[in-house]
């Protein structure tokens, strides 16, 4: 039998342990909070992974520039585009402010840039910027229509717009070399049923005809799954599309009946509005924009679409009766561009 003083002393050990780890846990939290770590650490695997929120630089880009109902306006630059002493995207800008109700579309344009250059000029401009990655590809230099290079620029710029189709946007494309001179949304269907309108070179006189030539320099394009299964039978066909470029291969598909199989509503535009050098517009008083098609080469276009802008002038410029006469300067350099 333990003694009295045995179990006094087992009394006075245990209360001196009890204190002990109340005082390491409670009364001195560095020492604890140590412990608790040591603990977790030992407990926890070797690498640790942080929570992020996935960021969508695109969906940041197409969000910043769109209007509520998710549509903007695209154009797609390269350094070519940027450099000179009046380079292509500043004679475009030009459109915009010398246009009629066209000053505050600037707000919905998106710029993409295939290289850096381009993406830094577009950024001093204080315009929506977006730099399109290439995959080490070279689109810096100026692509002849239809070279090679010209074909593979296309083909990627394709790729990239059915990605914004694919992010639930609506969409104007424009090319750089096409002049606003109005507002074109007032020319066109804002009715959600309208899949596609897009530009001709040459309007045959019916906006419902799959015989007029179109031009993908400039459409207007609702997202859905019928334009989104458009893009993909489009760009499935880049590999044995050889010697065409994506608008030949479009026009191709609308002729072998993809239109009509996907059951788009597509709607050709009037060269009387959109306009173009292939065919100029018959009406300055309605014209809306003018692309400088039919054309080779980036100095040619920027010649003959400064005279555009000149002629653009004398006109607003001019009274009543001098509009009755009106006429568009020749495309003289756009012309000569062929024979190089």
């Amino acid at each position: 039998m333990d003694s009295p003083k045995n179990r006094l002393f087992d009394y006075v050990l245990y209360l001196l342990l009890f204190f002990g780890i109340t005082y390491i846990l409670f009364l001195n939290p560095s020492k604890s909070g140590h412990l608790l770590t040591s603990q977790t650490s030992q407990c926890s695997p070797s690498k640790t992974y942080k929570m992020a929120t996935y960021r969508d630089e695109l969906e940041e880009a197409l969000s910043a520039s769109s209007t509520e109902n998710k549509t903007l306006i695209i154009s797609i630059v390269n350094k070519a585009y940027v450099e000179g002493d009046k380079p292509m995207l500043d004679l475009f800008l030009d459109g915009f402010w010398l246009g009629e109700d066209t000053k505050s579309l600037i707000n919905h344009l998106l710029i993409v840039a295939m290289d850096q250059t381009s993406y830094e000029r577009c950024k001093f401009l204080r315009l929506r910027c977006y730099k399109l990655e290439t995959d080490g590809v070279d689109y810096v230099s100026e692509k002849l229509y239809m070279s090679d290079d010209f074909i593979k620029m296309m083909w990627r710029r394709t790729l990239f717009l059915r990605d914004v189709l694919k992010h639930g946007y609506n969409f104007i494309f424009t090319d750089t070399d096409v002049l606003w001179l109005r507002n074109p949304f007032h020319h066109l269907s804002l009715n959600q049923s309208m899949d596609l309108q897009i530009s001709t070179d040459k309007f045959n006189g019916n906006q419902w005809s799959k015989a007029n030539p179109i031009n993908t320099g400039f459409y207007m394009i609702n997202s859905n799954n019928k334009t989104i299964s458009l893009f993909d039978s489009w760009y499935a066909k880049k590999g044995n599309s050889t010697g065409l470029k994506e608008q030949d291969v479009l026009l191709r598909l609308m002729h072998q009946g993809l239109f009509r199989k996907l059951g788009l509503k597509v709607r050709f535009l009037d060269t009387v509005y959109f306009s173009g050098f292939c065919q100029d517009s018959r009406d300055v008083r309605a014209v809306t924009t003018v692309h400088a098609n039919c054309c080779r080469s980036i100095s040619a276009k920027l010649a003959d679409l400064t005279a555009v802008i000149h002629d653009w002038k004398r006109y607003r410029g001019s009274s009543d009766n001098q509009t009755l006469t009106f006429r568009w300067s020749n495309h003289t350099a756009c012309g000569h561009s062929w024979r190089h």
